[in-house]
């Protein structure tokens, strides 16, 4: 995983990043301005205007965007490459969404190696990467991002790694801290805000998809479908006969009438209810996202009883056998 580090960053409003092996290889506080130190994205897509002030309510000063709906991108070269043979690498860096995050993301990459006179200027979604890390939020999509982008050793194309069951966005207008560690021992572990969230392996199929170590077998190419091959797992008995007392109009299932109730029913006990410990969030707007209504969880006291709400005896097969 070697070469110099550039970082590509969407829609972040305050940024603070540092990145390690054995010895900081960068921190950078956004103290002073970036002009000069960082190169910013020239390409048409990214039209986003960097700017370095205080966010809103700090006397700190960060790296912030200045519109939304607007991609953003700029690039620090390292003066050396970070390399996971010379021991563990710790990506971090901290981001405040002081205006919500709606539908976008906050990523850093690290891209791989460029040919000899590429310009950091024309960095673009297509420029080669290495690791992709850091906060993505759109409608239902809400995770702390992780890929690796690996070539494989056969066919020499570069695959993106998926980190699976990645963590989940804090939703505030908060400073949050993301960490990545990356051992030698094909380790990664995802935090948040210095809590461990996510522990996984490079070469683990249940934790990256896909897999980077493919599966010892696939589907043969050449095989084809017996002509006679007959796609019905289950065919009707052909010796089985209707009984003679067979009633077609006759329901498969009536109510068994011989059933109780169980002791200690609660009939006045919803099977859920709403969750004690939501909280509207700070930038839930009731006029724009309706009326905010706390999620359900079970109710614990069901968990204890035979049953709750309104009892109904159950169903049983009209004839047996």
């Amino acid at each position: 995983m070697g070469g110099r580090a550039l970082l590509l960053l969407l829609l972040v409003s305050a940024l603070v990043f540092q990145i390690h092996a054995s010895d900081p290889l960068l921190y950078e506080p956004f103290d002073e301005d970036f002009e000069g130190r960082w190169v910013v994205s020239k390409k048409d897509e990214y039209q986003g205007v960097w700017r370095h002030a205080k966010s809103d309510g700090h006397e700190d000063y960060g790296l912030l965007v200045s519109e939304k709906a607007r991609k953003y991108a700029i690039i620090k070269e390292l003066d050396e490459p970070v390399t996971l043979k010379d021991g563990t690498v710790v990506l971090q860096f901290e981001v405040r969404l002081q205006n919500g995050l709606e539908c976008g993301g906050a990523y850093i990459k690290y891209i791989r190696p460029q040919d000899a006179g590429w310009d950091a200027k024309e960095f673009d979604n297509e420029t080669p990467y290495t690791i992709m890390f850091g906060p993505d939020k759109c409608g239902s999509t809400n995770k702390v991002h992780f890929i690796l982008k690996h070539k494989n050793p056969k066919t020499g194309k570069y695959v993106e790694h998926h980190l699976k069951f990645p963590p989940s966005v804090p939703y505030d207008k908060l400073s949050h801290v993301y960490t990545a560690i990356l051992k030698p021992d094909n380790e990664v572990k995802i935090l948040v805000d210095g809590e461990e969230k996510k522990k996984a392996n490079f070469l683990s199929a249940d934790d990256f998809e896909p897999a980077l170590i493919p599966s010892k077998t696939i589907p043969d190419p050449d095989d084809k479908k017996p002509e006679d091959w007959d796609e019905r797992a289950k065919i009707p008995d052909p010796d089985a006969v209707k009984p003679d007392d067979w009633d077609e109009d006759a329901p498969m299932e009536i109510v068994d009438d011989e059933a109780t109730k169980p002791e200690g029913w609660l009939d006045d006990e919803p099977e859920e209810i709403d969750d004690p410990e939501a909280a509207k969030p700070e930038d839930w707007d009731d006029e724009e996202d309706g009326e905010w209504e706390a999620p359900k969880i079970d109710n614990p006291k069901c968990e204890e009883a035979p049953g709750c709400g309104e009892w109904k005896r159950p169903m049983k097969q009209w004839r047996q056998g």
